[in-house]
């Protein structure tokens, strides 16, 4: 599944983006390949996401990657638009790291990335037309609701007014000028990512030249509390605009993949001499003090320095340590305060370690800020810890009455947040229905491994197929995310039955695997390994 952070991690909360495409002019004197390269199979993640992408110092690296990744990176390309290949193209994660020249051109580093997959994955691909999905825009019956363009060209973001009441609803709002609609096709794609556009957007409105236009739109989290003040993206471009934006299929032109390995080239037996490992991460310096009780966490990460108030040491920990923040088994031995009592942290990394980057500029990366929590809570609180496997509470799937379509067996492994292939999206009329999943060319085993990072809130550790179902599948699973459940609704019985629906019309994702899978899930108690609190002191140690 295509994701930049499926699970509650504390980059996903800070809202910061790990990885920026890569733009420049390659150097026309510089070498097309890299000196040398380090690639692995990426260590195992509950939420995998892609980190990386970014020059430090002598070496470029890339962590938890999917070939899709990869070949969007090297081709700066739309993942949609790299189409074909084996059917582990989207599964598959890897580890890079290559040594390359101090300051290498960003453009140069694509070409590199493009010469590495060719020799050490041998991939090949070609240029082609494809017919897919998209959202194709055109014009209303009625004529268009703006006006001829002046002036410079662009759309800008229209600010909520300030100091306005907690819980207030504020509409996403652009003010564009002199655009025209082959741009606003592109800047629709882009705005709708909070869940509504989750194809490319083709103009097909015919309509040449630039255009004033204003637009706003609710939020698609936030359409079933604005109730009839809100307005979708799709009807704010019809309603304001007097245009259409529906889901069809279209030609577009795609990077086709005729072959590539699932295992690359072995390394040079010279890589751990030419790229030696680095010194652990550290931050230089770090300022821990009480926090306020109850306070509400906060925090921020910029370049180097994290800041964070309010926080709780078991957040941390979950973080640090890679734990499933909404398994409360994942964790024994651990004092109640550690999920009360409330910290600030203020931290600094050295230059050296920002391995990362965010609009061209230094950045902690994902896998090195855990490495340097987990050594500076060790440190400071004296955190001792181990291991072990203990019985937890998990699920297992078994077929009822299985309600799956029989997959095309060379179509890739994925999973998407969105319509299935007909297009509907009951997230449209039922906003309470707030996850749409589709899958294809899936086991039972992988489906069960997808509930689990799918499903916050309802299932916590890795699901068990038993259901004695061979071969691969397709299917479109929608529910609600759990915090959209009552409590009374929002775990199945004690007996591991399915969940009954909830009054507000919404449906946990055990009532949608039972009604429209015809699978169900059933809780047991099995062993799995368990991180043992031996040793925290609640206090830390002096700054």
């Amino acid at each position: 599944m295509k994701r930049a952070a499926a699970g509650l991690t504390l980059f996903a909360l800070l809202s910061v983006p790990v990885f920026a495409q890569s733009t420049g002019a390659p150097s026309a004197s510089a070498p097309q390949t890299f000196e040398i390269a380090d690639i692995h199979t990426s260590p195992h993640r509950t939420f995998p996401f892609l980190d990386g992408g970014a020059l430090f110092g002598d070496r470029y690296a890339i962590h938890q990657a999917t070939m899709v990744d990869l070949i969007t990176m090297a081709y700066g390309l739309d993942p949609e638009n790299v189409q074909g290949g084996p059917i582990w193209l989207e599964t598959d994660r890897f580890d890079i790291v290559a040594k390359v020249a101090p300051g290498t051109p960003k453009a140069t580093l694509k070409l590199m990335l493009q010469s590495l997959l060719a020799e050490r994955f041998h991939l090949v691909t070609h240029t082609g037309s494809k017919p897919m999905p998209a959202y194709v825009l055109t014009v209303a019956k009625d004529k268009p609701k703006f006006t001829e363009g002046s002036g410079d060209a662009g759309c800008k973001y229209q600010p909520p007014p300030p100091n306005q009441p907690p819980g207030t609803i504020s509409n996403i709002a652009f003010a564009c000028q002199n655009v025209t609609m082959e741009t606003f096709a592109q800047d629709l794609h882009q705005w709708g990512g909070d869940g509504y556009i989750t194809k490319p957007v083709v103009d097909s409105t015919g309509l040449q030249g630039g255009w004033n236009f204003d637009i706003k739109w609710t939020q698609k989290g936030q359409l079933a509390q604005a109730g009839s003040d809100g307005i979708s993206l799709f009807d704010a471009v019809d309603k304001q605009l007097g245009l259409k934006l529906e889901l069809q299929t279209a030609p577009r032109s795609v990077l086709l993949v005729d072959s590539v390995d699932q295992q690359p080239t072995a390394n040079s037996p010279d890589v751990a001499k030419v790229l030696p490992p680095l010194p652990p991460p550290q931050f230089e310096v770090a300022v821990i003090k009480p926090g306020q009780p109850g306070a509400q966490f906060r925090g921020k990460i910029d370049g180097g320095q994290v800041n964070v108030t309010g926080v709780t040491l078991k957040f941390l920990i979950v973080f640090a340590w890679d734990l499933n923040p909404n398994d409360n088994e994942a964790m024994a031995n651990a004092p109640k305060w550690l999920d009360s009592d409330r910290f600030d942290i203020l931290a600094k990394a050295s230059h050296d370690t920002l391995r990362s980057v965010f609009q061209d500029r230094p950045q902690i990366g994902v896998e090195d800020l855990r490495l340097m929590l987990r050594a500076l809570l060790v440190d400071r609180f004296q955190i001792q810890t181990h291991v072990e496997d203990r019985p937890i509470s998990a699920y297992t799937l078994i077929a009822v009455n299985p309600k799956l379509r029989k997959a095309d067996p060379l179509s890739r492994t994925r999973c998407t947040e969105g319509p299935g292939p007909d297009g509907k999206d009951p997230r449209l009329t039922s906003p309470v229905l707030n996850r749409l999943l589709t899958c294809q060319n899936m086991t039972m085993a992988q489906i069960g491994d997808e509930l689990q990072r799918v499903a916050n809130g309802y299932i916590y550790n890795p699901v068990l197929d038993g259901t004695g179902i061979k071969g691969s599948w397709d299917f479109t699973l929608s529910f609600s995310s759990a915090d959209k459940i009552q409590a009374s609704a929002a775990a199945p019985s004690a007996d591991g039955s399915s969940a009954a629906s909830d009054p507000n019309g919404a449906l946990s994702v055990f009532d949608a695997v039972s009604r429209q899978l015809g699978l169900k899930l059933e809780k047991q108690k099995r062993p799995a390994p368990v991180l043992v609190i031996d040793h925290i002191e609640e206090k830390p140690t002096d700054n």
